[in-house]
């Protein structure tokens, strides 16, 4: 209903999209690893009894290798002791090196050769050539040098399944969010204890204090704080009453509510925010796809390259050097850090951004979100709170504004009008007074008896229909609460026929608090320029921007503008050379946010599955935008860190590998190339944990 002459409720809310939720298996692409998943073994678990195991039957491998035995100047005989390397390295090669020789089938079945084919064929000619030592082919002590290598993969590969599986718990973290069981209302009115699952939309359920809600639904009774911040990011608890929309999995801190269900299943938030996550962990960026063009071509080149060094170590003369530079090549040249290098980060900069209320919902999204030089606020909603509260009250004969406002209150109560609740929230608690004969005059305003005497609360319409006029100083007033946009509603004593106008107020929509401070760390981030846009009026966009601190000449404000004809505004700006981030409430605004270099829907909460989005704000809180920003560049720059120390590790690595420096005495063997390798794969994931440092939300929150 639009009474009052025009005042109404604008705001939309974003919308929710379906989707099945993910399940708590999903797993996180994996560059270089021939696609593998646990259901062939390769999960931090199974890596961590073969790792085990093999370094149990290593260590009597390496005790009994004759090599070993003249470098430390021990020796070792017993009977048998000929069989411990051929038994036991076997063994080894069977068990411990089996993950690597599947994954290289699947490599090569794919034409996708990668880290998994490197290792498998560097333990593979490691193992025929102990093999042909037994029967005299060579003379090569090579079963040690095989059971540390598959060891030592095993434990790099371990650790790198681990890490990413502790990022990837960011899915699980949130599924284990909600209860298991609720308390629905049966017919009876009493609460009897359902499933979660068997819930439907309608069920009212009741949440205890500390207790947890679950599933997204509707306040009807009770008020209560609740922790949002799984959802939101914000760790304050949040007061929620009668009326209010809550989420599933927040908890009521203090007091007990009832709730109607309105979504269930995968049509939750909290499901929504794990198809946000999921997607975002296993998206690939452009660093991703070099990663992977880098792997395969560094299987040829390596390839090439121990050919290569075995002919010319042959040709020298030396057939067991050639094998041993051969397999050292193969061995260094195995690309872990590399296929650790950006799933790692990827996963980890999704997780640390959804612990803080950030959905990367597109991994390029966020890649570009580094080089943005123009952020767009929507108005209403990002930058305004999108509800309207009472910011001026005056009166006829200079009496109490607060006794005026507890009036209009006492009018207004029964209203459902956002307007009315203003006004109602305005009101002094221990000055509200109650109203009684409530009447909507449609189109117009309210009138209702406060204290036996007969008010009404409306527009200019209703001024018009009772021939009423405000005074001159209450319209000078009014004309200056207009110029900046405010609706003004007045306040009249009825006498029969006769109204008199006893005080006006000014409604305004709230420019958030912490608007002001989003747009001073975006400047602090380098952002060049703020941008506003809008449907209201002008001189409305005009006094937010002054409020908000808009810079003359730099920023910019665009008013009067169509929800249709937001995209062609992004289009004007990308065409002067800007990149743009639009952030909106992902509903009127679906085409800007497509058409913007970023797409962020802010102030998502319950909808979180907004397609036209490349990121997602669960909370309102525009300060987060810098806050991806912040992601963006340091997650960014782990990526590169990254590939820059697997490739320049390769780089200088294969040549030694080759024995270019032999006649100097510098050699690497097998075992030390993959005790090398595995230390490379150790500094690259710890170079990616340090992004659990980057501050997402300002100090102050």
């Amino acid at each position: 209903m639009n009474r009052h002459g025009g005042r109404g409720d604008h705001r939309s809310g974003p919308s929710g999209r379906g989707g099945r939720p993910p399940q708590a298996g999903i797993r996180v692409g994996h560059a270089g690893h021939g696609g593998h998943d646990k259901h062939a073994g390769h999960d931090p678990e199974a890596f961590r009894r073969k790792f085990w195991l093999s370094l149990v039957l290593t260590v009597p491998i390496v005790v009994t290798s004759q090599m070993v035995m003249d470098w430390f100047g021990y020796q070792l005989d017993f009977t048998g002791i000929g069989w411990v390397g051929p038994v036991l390295g076997t063994v080894v090669f069977a068990y411990g090196g089996w993950p690597f020789l599947q994954g290289a089938v699947r490599e090569a079945r794919d034409w996708a050769p990668g880290m998994m084919l490197l290792i498998a064929m560097a333990i593979a000619v490691a193992y025929v050539a102990s093999l042909a030592t037994e029967v005299g082919a060579f003379d090569l002590d090579f079963w040690w040098e095989l059971a540390a290598l598959v060891t030592i993969m095993l434990l790099g590969h371990w650790q790198e399944m681990k890490a990413i599986g502790q990022a990837q718990g960011a899915l699980s973290a949130l599924a284990a969010l909600l209860p298991d069981d609720a308390e629905r209302f049966g017919p009876a009115g009493q609460p009897e204890q359902v499933h979660v699952g068997d819930l439907d939309v309608g069920d009212v359920v009741l949440v205890r204090p500390g207790g947890r809600v679950p599933a997204d639904g509707r306040i009807i009774d009770g008020r209560t704080e609740l922790d949002e911040s799984m959802i939101t990011g914000e760790s304050r608890p949040v007061p929620r009453e009668v009326g209010d929309r809550v989420v599933a999995g927040t908890v009521a801190t203090d007091a007990a509510i009832r709730v109607r269900v309105e979504a269930v299943g995968e049509d939750t938030a909290l499901a929504g925010i794990q198809r946000l996550v999921a997607q975002a962990q296993q998206s690939n960026g452009r660093a991703q796809v070099l990663a992977d063009r880098f792997a395969a071509w560094l299987f040829y080149i390596a390839t090439a390259t121990a050919v290569v060094t075995l002919l010319v170590w042959t040709v020298l003369g030396n057939l067991d050097e050639a094998v041993v530079r051969a397999v050292t090549v193969l061995v260094i040249a195995c690309p872990h850090a590399l296929g650790l290098a950006i799933p790692l980060v990827i996963a980890l900069s999704t997780a640390v951004a959804a612990k803080g209320g950030i959905l990367v919902k597109d991994r390029l999204a966020l890649e570009r979100m580094r080089t943005v030089d123009t952020v767009l606020f929507d108005k209403t909603g990002t930058l305004t709170r999108g509800e309207h509260a009472v910011t001026g009250v005056a009166t006829v004969d200079g009496s109490s504004e607060a006794d005026a406002l507890a009036i209009a209150a006492a009018v207004e109560a029964d209203s459902e009008h956002p307007l009315a609740r203003a006004i109602v929230a305005a009101a002094e608690p221990g000055a509200r007074r109650v109203g009684s004969g409530f009447r909507s005059l449609t189109g117009r305003g309210v009138r209702a008896d406060v204290d036996g005497v007969s008010y009404a609360v409306g527009g200019p319409a209703l001024l018009r229909e009772l021939h009423a006029t405000a005074p001159h100083n209450l319209r000078r007033q009014q004309d200056e609460w207009s110029g900046r946009g405010a609706a003004v509603l007045h306040l009249l004593r009825l006498h029969g026929d006769q109204a008199s106008v006893i005080a006006a107020l000014a409604l305004e929509d709230q420019v958030r608090p912490e608007a002001r401070q989003a747009l001073t760390e975006l400047r602090q981030q380098g952002v060049r320029k703020i941008v506003m846009i809008t449907g209201d009026a002008r001189p409305v966009a005009e006094a937010v921007a002054a409020d908000l601190g808009f810079r003359p000449g730099e920023d910019e404000v665009f008013a009067e503008v169509l929800p249709t004809d937001k995209d062609d505004t992004v289009a004007q700006l990308q065409k002067r050379g800007l990149r743009v981030a639009m952030v909106g409430d992902g509903v009127n605004d679906a085409p800007a946010l497509a058409r913007a270099d970023v797409g962020i829907a802010i102030g998502a909460g319950t909808d979180v599955a907004i397609e036209s989005a490349g990121v997602v704000l669960a909370s309102s809180d525009p300060r987060a935008v810098a806050g991806v920003i912040r992601l963006s560049r340091a997650s960014y720059r782990k990526m590169i860190q990254n590939l820059a120390w697997a490739a320049g590790y390769n780089v200088i690595a294969l040549p030694l590998a080759a024995g270019v420096l032999a006649f100097a005495g510098v050699t690497l063997s097998p075992a030390v190339g993959a005790v090398l390798m595995s230390a490379s794969t150790i500094v690259v994931a710890l170079n990616a944990q340090l992004l659990r440092r980057v501050h997402l939300r300002p100090a102050s929150q």
